[in-house]
Order: C-alpha cells, then structure tokens, then sequence
C-alpha cells in the first residue's frame, strides 16, 4: 500500500461516514491526538525516570495520530507522498552541508 492508496482508503471512509471538516478543525484534532501520545511517553516513561516502554495504548494512539494527519492532508488536497519526497530531500541537502539534519536555527 502506497501513501496515495492510503489517503484515497481514509477519504472513502470520512466521506461515507460523514466526518469530512475544514482544515482549522483538523490541525486542532492533530493537535489533540498528538497530546494524547505525548500522555502514553508520560506513562511509558513514568514521567521520565526510566527508559521509555510501549504502553498498552501506544499503537492506538500513533493511529490516531497518523488518521488525523492523513484527515487535514486530504482536506487541504495535500499528496504526504510528495510532502515526504520533499522533507527527505530536504534533510538529505541539509546532512549533506552540515553534518547533521537540524535546522542550526
């Protein structure tokens, strides 16, 4: 499965169910599920005093993150393959001027 097969399988699904919203309202849905896996490294890593674990959640909570990604791409007709082409491309050209992949910002 490609990242463009993947976005057309969630378009189908949030269409059939009626579930398709403007782009504010899905960045604010991003937002939250990103929250909600910031909460299970909390667990996992007993609010940082031990190596992170897996929590019984941790899946749950990357799909829901990634749906929600997947959701405000579709709804700004957005392709994430060619977002993903981009950014590799851009850490590729940035690794390979310094060293390492940060911004130096």
């Amino acid at each position: 499965m490609n990242l463009q097969h993947i976005q057309e399988l969630v378009e189908s699904f949030t269409k059939s169910k009626g579930m398709n919203s403007d782009v504010n309202v899905r960045v604010i849905d991003l937002a939250s599920e990103v929250g909600e896996l910031s909460k299970e490294v909390l667990k996992g890593t007993n609010y940082g005093n031990k190596d992170f674990k897996k929590t019984e959640q941790w899946d749950s909570e990357i799909g829901d993150v990634l749906f929600s990604l997947i959701c405000l791409a579709n709804e700004s007709n957005t392709s994430l393959e060619d977002c993903l082409k981009q950014v590799l491309n851009k850490y590729k050209e940035r690794f390979a001027s310094s060293g390492n992949m940060g911004s130096g910002k």
